[in-house]
C-alpha cells in the first residue's frame, strides 16, 4: 500500500515539476533546483546549475526558478535589477506557459494513461441485460433509498445504461435530481437520489450495504476436512431448496441459512441435471463448509488503439467533470467536506493492500487529471494563483506589484497548509471510525 502511494506521488509530482522546468529552460530561465519530495533533503545531486534532489516528505515536489515569488519567499532578488536569465525579466506570456507547464503535463498523462488502460485491458462488466436478467438485492442502504429485492433497473436519470457499474458511478451520484427507473411486479417505478446519496456512500461499510446483482450460485470447491463432504455435498453442486424454501440465488440461501445456525438441515441439491436430497450441518460460526462462485456472464470488450483514443480521453475528462461537479455540492452545502475529502491516507487504501497493476495505473492516471484540476484553482500559491495574476496582467497590461505578489503567496501558504492539517486528521479520523466498526 505504501509502496504503490509513494511512486504514484513520484511519477505524478515529478513529471508534473518537470513539466515547469522544461518549459522554464526553453525560455532561458535558471531553474536552480528541482525536488520531488519537501525538505529536509534525503538526497540531491548538481547538474549544470540545477539541483535534483528528492525530499523526506512525500506530499509534493517543486521548482526553484530564478527570480520567482514562491513559496520560498526568497525577496532578495527584488532589491536588485532583474536579470535576464530571470523568471521576472522574461514576457508575461512565457510566464505564464511556464506555470501551465506542470498542468499540462498532468493533463496529458492522465489521457495517456488511460488511453493505454482501455487499449491494453479493455472492459470486463457486466452488462444492464445480464445484470437485470434476475433482478438485484436490496440492502439496507438501498432498501432506505426505495429499492426492493427482484427490481430490475431499466434507466438512470431517464437514459439507458450499459453496464451495472453505471449504477454506482460518480457522475450518477453527484446528478442533481436524479433517479433510478425500475421495473417492479410489471410496473415502472421512479426512485430518487437524494443531493448527498453520495456522502452516505462515501462510508465503505455503508458502500456494501446498496444493492448487489441477484444470481444463482453453486458450490466452488470443498476442503478436505470438512464435513460438507460427508454430507454428501460435492463441488460443482447446486443447493436449489433448503429447509423446504428455495435458495436458487445467493441471497436466498444466506438468508435462510442465517436462521438455521446449528442445526441439521434438510437441503435438494441439483449434480449434473439430478436431484439428491441430503442433510447439512449448519455450525455454530453459521458455515457449512464449502466456498461458493456465482454463476454470473460477464461481458468484454476490446479496443482497437484508434477506438481507445477517444474512448480513454473522454474518460480522463470525466474525472475532472466529476470534480468539478462534488466541489459545487461541497460550496453548496449539499454533502459534507470532512466525508467527501480524502488526503495520502485514504488515497492509501484506495490503492489497497496487494499489488494490481490495473488498479495502480488507473489510480494514478485518475490522480494525474485530480491534480491538474486542482493546481488549476485560482488559489494563491498553487499554479493556479500564478496562471490568475499573469492573466491579469497580460489582458490589463498592468503587473501586480512584487509587494501584492508576496502577500498573496503568504496567504494561499497559509491557506494551503491548513487545508492539508484538515485533510491529513480528517483522514485519521475516518480510518479510526473504521477501526471501531470493525474492531480494530
Amino acid at each position: 500500500m505504501t509502496a504503490q502511494i509513494l511512486l504514484s506521488l513520484s511519477i505524478l509530482v515529478g513529471l508534473h515539476e518537470l513539466g515547469h522546468l522544461v518549459a522554464a529552460k526553453a525560455f532561458g530561465m535558471r531553474v536552480e533546483q528541482y525536488s520531488i519530495g519537501f525538505p529536509p533533503k534525503i538526497y540531491g545531486v548538481k547538474y549544470g546549475e540545477t539541483e535534483y534532489s528528492i525530499g523526506a516528505i512525500p506530499l509534493g515536489g517543486y521548482v526553484k526558478i530564478s527570480g520567482m515569488i514562491d513559496e520560498s519567499f526568497d525577496t532578495n532578488h527584488l532589491k536588485e535589477e532583474p536579470k535576464d536569465y530571470e523568471f521576472r525579466s522574461k514576457p508575461a506570456w512565457q510566464r505564464l506557459i511556464v506555470m501551465m507547464g506542470g498542468i499540462t503535463v498532468n493533463v496529458f498523462l492522465g489521457i495517456f494513461i488511460s488511453i493505454g488502460i482501455v487499449w491494453y485491458y479493455g472492459d470486463t462488466f457486466i452488462s444492464k441485460e445480464d445484470a437485470n436478467k434476475y433482478g438485484i438485492v436490496a440492502l439496507e442502504i438501498g432498501r432506505e433509498l426505495g429499492f426492493e429485492t427482484g427490481d430490475k433497473i431499466v434507466k438512470i436519470n431517464g437514459e439507458d445504461y450499459q453496464s451495472f457499474g453505471d449504477i454506482q458511478s460518480p457522475n450518477v451520484l453527484l446528478s442533481n435530481g436524479g433517479y433510478y427507473t425500475v421495473e417492479r411486479d410489471g410496473q415502472l417505478v421512479n426512485i430518487p437520489i437524494p443531493i448527498d446519496f453520495i456522502e452516505k456512500l462515501s462510508d465503505r461499510k455503508a458502500a456494501q450495504q446498496f444493492i448487489e446483482i441477484r444470481y444463482p450460485w453453486r458450490i466452488a470447491s470443498i476442503p478436505e476436512d470438512s464435513d460438507a463432504l460427508t454430507s454428501g455435498l460435492r463441488p460443482g453442486d447446486k443447493i436449489i431448496e433448503m429447509a423446504g424454501e428455495s435458495t436458487l440465488y445467493r441471497d436466498q440461501f444466506e438468508s435462510i441459512k442465517d436462521q438455521h445456525v446449528g442445526e441439521d438441515v434438510p437441503v435438494v441439491v441439483e449434480r449434473a441435471g439430478d436431484l439428491f436430497n441430503l442433510t447439512v450441518k449448519i455450525n455454530e460460526e453459521g458455515t457449512i463448509g464449502f466456498y461458493t462462485e456465482a454463476i454470473i456472464d460477464f461481458s468484454h470488450k476490446n479496443y482497437s488503439f484508434f477506438e481507445s483514443v477517444p474512448e480513454g480521453t473522454g474518460r480522463a475528462f470525466m474525472a475532472v467533470w466529476v470534480n468539478i461537479k462534488a466541489l459545487g455540492k461541497i460550496f453548496r452545502g449539499e454533502v459534507s467536506a470532512s466525508k467527501s475529502i480524502s488526503g495520502p491516507i485514504g488515497i492509501a487504501q484506495i490503492f489497497g493492500g496487494t499489488w494490481d497493476w490495473a488498479r495502480f495505473w488507473s489510480i494514478t492516471g485518475l490522480l494525474s487529471m485530480v491534480l491538474a484540476f486542482m493546481n488549476f484553482l485560482p488559489i494563491p500559491a498553487l499554479d493556479g494563483g500564478h496562471v490568475m495574476f499573469l492573466s491579469y496582467e497580460i489582458i490589463s497590461g498592468r503587473k501586480p506589484s512584487d509587494k501584492f505578489l508576496e502577500g498573496a503567496q503568504k496567504i494561499g501558504v497559509v491557506f494551503l497548509l491548513a487545508l492539508m492539517a484538515f485533510i491529513i486528521f480528517n483522514d485519521i479520523f475516518k480510518l479510526e471510525a473504521i477501526k471501531g466498526l470493525f474492531g480494530g
